[in-house]
C-alpha cells in the first residue's frame, strides 16, 4: 500500500464510540442525540444495562483491530468515535500533528445508513478541512466480511447443534429513515443472505430480525428479534444462534441486548438462545478491513494522480 504520498497516508476507523463507566452515561446519551434532552427514564434505563454488563468493550476491541489492522498494512491507524472519546475531532488533531492528511476513512459499520455512517462522515468533514479523505461508504457485501461471520457462525453451529435455527440481526433504525431512501435495510438483509449461503443454511434453516428498536418515539423497523423467536418456538424449534451481522464487535447491544435481555426473552417464552462469538480481533475481519482500505486507496491515489 505504499503511494507517492508517503508519511502523510494514514486510515481512520470511525465508530459510535461507548463509555467506559456507569456515571459518564448522561453526557454520552447527550452526545448521542446532539444535545437534546434524554428522559431520565432513559438514562436509567440505559444505565442499568450498562451495570449488568460491567462496562462496554467497544473503544478497547476498536483500538485493538486499529493496532491490528496498522500491522496488516504497515500504516498508521488511527480510530476516531463520534459519542465518545477518542473523538473524531481530537483524532483529527493528532492526526494533523503527525502529518497524516491523506486518509482512508472507514466505518466499523459495514452497512451503510444516515443514522450511523452519515453522522460519522459529517462529523469528519466538519473537521477534517485541508485533508485529503477517501471516505468508504459500505462494506457489507466484501468477501472476507462475510467469511468472518461465516467462521464464527461455523464453530457455533459445532458448538450448540447444526439442528439450531439461525436467526441474523442488525440494529433497528427509524422507518422514516428508510422510507427516505436510505440503503441500510437492504445491505444488512443482503449481508445475512451471504452469509448464510456461505455456510450453505438452506431457506428454511435461518431467519432475519431487527433487534435493538430505540426508546425515541416513531416506529422502528422490524420484525422484531421478538416475534421472530415466537415465531420459530411456533415452528417447532428448541434453540436458535443469533449472529448479529450489523456489529463487528462486542457492545452493550450484544451483551445486554442479546446476551441478558434475548436469553430471558427465550427462556419465557420456551426456546434456548444461544451466541456466536462476535468478530472482535478475528485474522479474518482484519484482512477484510485490510482489502477495503487497499481498494480505497487505489481510488484515492487514482484521483490525485488526475487532479
Amino acid at each position: 500500500m505504499k503511494s507517492d504520498v508517503g508519511n502523510s497516508f494514514a486510515v481512520l476507523l470511525l465508530a459510535h464510540g461507548t463509555p467506559e463507566r456507569v456515571d459518564e452515561i448522561p453526557e454520552y446519551l447527550r452526545n448521542v442525540t446532539s444535545g437534546r434532552l434524554v428522559p431520565d427514564s432513559v438514562i436509567d434505563e440505559v444505565k442499568h444495562r450498562y451495570g449488568l454488563i460491567g462496562r462496554s468493550p467497544l473503544t478497547q476491541i476498536t483500538l485493538r483491530q486499529a493496532e491490528l489492522l496498522s500491522e496488516s498494512l504497515q500504516l498508521r491507524v488511527y480510530v476516531g468515535m463520534r459519542n465518545w472519546k477518542p473523538y473524531i475531532a481530537d483524532t483529527i488533531k493528532a492526526m494533523r500533528n503527525d502529518g497524516a492528511i491523506n486518509v482512508v476513512a472507514l466505518c466499523m459499520a459495514p452497512q451503510n445508513s444516515r443514522t450511523s455512517v452519515g453522522l460519522y462522515r459529517s462529523a469528519l468533514e466538519k473537521q477534517a478541512e485541508g485533508m485529503a479523505i477517501e471516505f468508504v461508504d459500505s462494506w457489507h457485501d466484501h468477501q472476507l466480511l462475510v467469511t468472518a461471520f461465516a467462521e464464527r457462525l461455523q464453530a457455533a453451529r459445532e458448538r450448540y447443534g447444526r439442528e439450531s435455527a439461525i436467526l441474523f440481526t442488525a440494529h433497528s433504525v427509524p422507518s422514516r429513515t428508510i422510507e427516505a431512501g436510505d440503503p441500510y435495510e437492504q445491505q444488512a438483509k443482503e449481508t445475512a443472505r451471504l452469509v448464510a449461503k456461505q455456510a450453505r443454511l438452506t431457506d428454511s434453516q435461518w431467519a432475519f430480525a431487527f433487534q435493538s428498536q430505540g426508546m425515541s418515539s416513531g416506529p422502528w423497523i422490524g420484525p422484531t428479534v421478538e416475534e421472530t423467536l415466537q415465531a420459530l418456538k411456533n415452528a417447532g424449534h428448541l434453540r436458535v444462534i443469533m449472529q448479529p451481522i450489523g456489529f463487528v464487535c462486542d457492545h452493550v447491544e450484544v451483551l445486554y441486548d442479546i446476551d441478558i435481555g434475548f436469553r430471558e426473552f427465550g427462556s419465557r417464552i420456551g426456546i434456548e438462545v444461544e451466541r456466536t462469538e462476535s468478530l472482535n480481533d478475528s485474522p479474518t475481519l482484519i484482512a477484510a478491513l485490510a482489502g477495503v482500505a487497499r481498494t480505497a486507496s487505489k481510488r484515492f491515489e487514482s484521483a490525485q494522480a488526475i487532479g
